[in-house]
């Protein structure tokens, strides 16, 4: 496996996704789409987290440091988008890892599957000026729309 070609500096922003392997949905459920949600709270964390804290209702506790701040984020039936930017060294690969290895898991579970969930590992992109920044901005909260007209833009 080669290295990945970016490196990623605390304080910049990055644009990371990743899609199901061979373009399959990773979302079928309203379940699906939570599970994800509480594991991208989760997994920011340098502490390791118990797999029963994904059943609690509440996220009262000890989390410790966050590895990202996350600034937006989009869920497609079978792509995922996150703009965020590394708190600590080495934060997005963490993050990313937990993310991934735990949405991978409940989801073959989940479904009755196995092998790879994603197209490999996720793609980064580093967001190098303010124009890129708004543009991912749009982009990612506009993502959905086309789900409900994919016409909108015309």
């Amino acid at each position: 496996m080669g290295e990945r070609k970016i490196s990623f500096a605390e304080g910049e922003f990055y644009h990371v996704y990743n899609r199901g392997n061979s373009k399959q949905v990773i979302f079928h459920t309203a379940g699906d789409y939570q599970r994800f949600l509480r594991l991208l709270y989760l997994s920011n964390s340098n502490f390791s987290f118990k797999i029963e804290y994904l059943e609690r209702s509440d996220f009262t506790f000890e989390r410790g440091e966050p590895l990202v701040a996350i600034g937006a984020y989009c869920l497609m039936p079978n792509h995922f988008h996150i703009l965020l930017t590394p708190c600590v060294d080495g934060g997005v690969s963490k993050f990313m890892q937990k993310v991934s290895t735990g949405y991978s898991m409940y989801f073959n579970s989940r479904h009755d599957r196995t092998g790879s969930l994603f197209e490999g590992k996720f793609k980064a992109r580093w967001v190098d000026s303010d124009t890129y920044l708004k543009y991912l901005f749009a982009y990612i909260h506009l993502n959905p729309i086309k789900l409900i007209d994919s016409t909108w833009k015309e």
